[in-house]
């Protein structure tokens, strides 16, 4: 298991990884990278998540609470 350091330092995610930051389930990241609301990079044939998209997709879950609030 990473340190909070460590967690702080990486620059890359996997989903799985990207899934448990977000406190959701492995599926409905998959779900929301295949909708193009959470974006990735590929390296190969993993798709990997950097922590400004994850930022991202919250700033767009902040904005459609308060569009629908």
């Amino acid at each position: 298991m990473a340190t909070v350091a460590e967690a702080a330092e990486q620059l890359l995610y996997r989903p799985e990884e990207a899934a448990k930051a977000l406190r959701i389930g492995r599926s409905m990241v998959y779900e929301e990278i295949r909708l193009g609301r959470l974006q990735t990079v590929r390296i190969g044939r993993r798709r990997l998540v950097p922590p400004e998209y994850i930022a991202q997709y919250v700033e767009l879950l902040k904005h459609e609470a308060e569009a629908t609030a």
